[in-house]
């Protein structure tokens, strides 16, 4: 480009709280319906992560199961069974551990606009690519056909978010430099981490601010 910036030219997205509806609000349900308080859920898990760096692999997945399981380290029923024997309903009972994660994610909701930008997107040259962390959970592959280039999800890379290498290999994929990357998502943290590798990271909060954002970035109508 002739003022020497960076042409964007790729599109990178989150799945859970971008793709579908809030991350809190189907988790919410989930604990309703399983009978345990959301609050106690929430303590549970972030008792394990502290434990960010430790010296190898390995020492994580025994401290942190949600890293382990992002990355595939542990199988979905271990990680299961140990975060249902942390979780007590409200009638003192323990929580099932088979088919619990199924039952977290039933309630996440797809968004359908939020699908259409993408494919918008990418019918006007932009490459797109999925870049999730996963928890074992199966995604919506059949409604997927032609939205995607490329798709990363963290638990089949042995990678999750934010490390830097699954930014890395997302764009390297794409063929694309990370700074002719824009990655979407929900949680800053993520966000964060593609910013430091000189991508452009946005904060999704809703399908009218990204739509308009990506707009301005791209340099194209989306609507």
């Amino acid at each position: 480009m002739s003022d020497g910036k960076v042409e964007l030219r790729g599109l990178l997205v989150d799945w859970g709280g971008v793709l579908t509806s809030g991350l809190e609000e189907a988790l919410r349900r989930w604990a309703e319906l399983d009978g345990f308080d959301f609050d106690s859920y929430l303590q549970a898990v972030l008792a394990w992560l502290p434990a960010e760096n430790p010296a190898d692999a390995t020492a994580e997945a025994e401290l942190n199961p949600v890293h382990a399981l992002e990355r595939g380290q542990i199988a979905v029923p271990d990680f299961e069974r140990k975060l249902a024997s942390i979780l007590v309903r409200r009638d003192g009972t323990p929580v099932p551990a088979e088919g619990l994660i199924e039952r977290m994610f039933a309630h996440f909701e797809h968004q359908p606009a939020m699908s259409a930008l993408v494919r918008r997107a990418r019918s006007l040259g932009i490459r797109t690519a999925l870049l999730s962390n996963s928890w074992g959970n199966t995604y919506p592959r059949d409604t997927w056909d032609g939205m995607f280039d490329d798709i990363v999800i963290s638990g089949e890379v042995g990678m999750r978010k934010p490390d830097p290498e699954i930014f890395l290999l997302a764009a390297r994929r794409l063929d694309l430099k990370p700074e002719e990357c824009v990655f979407v998502d929900d949680l800053g943290l993520n966000v964060e981490g593609a910013r430091a590798l000189g991508m452009t990271g946005m904060l999704h909060t809703s399908y009218d601010e990204t739509r308009r954002a990506l707009e301005s970035l791209f340099g194209a109508d989306l609507t």
